[in-house]
């Protein structure tokens, strides 16, 4: 029976120096495990007997917290699992039955799905939109920070995702919702700013307000993505500090 948490590790220099490890708590045996098996590197299970040492003391081991880290850590390994899958079937979800029910009214075994359906289909297509913004951003900051090793369809991820495409994309899909809103107000003016119809109105002004939300996200998106593309130079003293943090690291390990 295997146990790749049972701490023992052995690894050469170059090996060690090529995973370069940046977690400081208990998940620092997983990021070893997994940061080896996403490089390549060649591993291989050794068998060890444990036995109890004796110390009287309780274990250092907090099974909640430190099993959430090592969870947490792992999540983050795996952004695609946690956020983009989750977010496309949310939004394929949201999006279909949404777009049956903009087009008519949907009626199944004398049940009918309309507007306050559609209202819950924006938004699982709305949060599953963030969920896909969210994968792309956790990625992207974690090989900003070492955390994954970076591959060919990240790099041609970057060249196609840039500030300037996020903004004309944004940009334009805002301004189809603000036009929408812009007809629904002059459709409103040409009936004395009196009542509508409510069914014929909604699917316009649900679909407006949709298109500028995304529209700006896609927009914030795209800035707050430029930021992860930002190198700055760090101040003398910020830099001992972190060389001196790392070196005490080093030494606790």
């Amino acid at each position: 029976m295997g146990d790749f948490h049972c701490g023992l590790r052995g690894f050469s220099k170059a090996a060690f120096e090529r995973m370069d490890l940046r977690t400081t708590g208990m998940e620092f045996a997983s990021e070893m495990v997994i940061k080896s098996k996403l490089m390549g590197l060649r591993m291989t299970e050794v068998p060890a007997t444990l036995r109890c040492d004796g110390r009287s003391r309780p274990p250092h081991l907090l099974p909640y917290r430190d099993g959430w880290r090592h969870l947490r850590f792992m999540l983050l390994f795996s952004p695609a699992w946690l956020f983009l899958y989750p977010g496309l079937a949310t939004m394929l979800l949201g999006g279909v039955v949404g777009g049956m029910i903009l087009a008519r009214p949907i009626r199944l075994n004398g049940i009918q799905l309309d507007l306050d359906t559609m209202i819950y289909c924006i938004t699982f297509l709305v949060a599953g939109f963030q969920a896909v913004l969210f994968w792309f951003l956790s990625r992207m900051y974690a090989l900003q920070e070492g955390l994954y090793p970076e591959t060919e369809e990240d790099r041609r991820y970057g060249r196609l995702i840039t500030l300037e495409r996020g903004l004309a994309a944004g940009g334009a899909l805002t301004l189809a919702g603000l036009a929408a809103a812009v007809y629904a107000v002059w459709a409103w003016k040409q009936h004395g700013f009196g009542d509508l119809d409510t069914e014929w109105i909604a699917r316009i002004v649900i679909p407006s307000s949709v298109a500028i939300s995304l529209g700006l996200e896609i927009v914030l998106f795209s800035f707050l993505l430029s930021t992860f593309g930002l190198h700055a130079r760090p101040c003398l003293a910020m830099a001992e500090a972190l060389e001196a943090e790392r070196k005490e690291t080093a030494v606790r390990r």
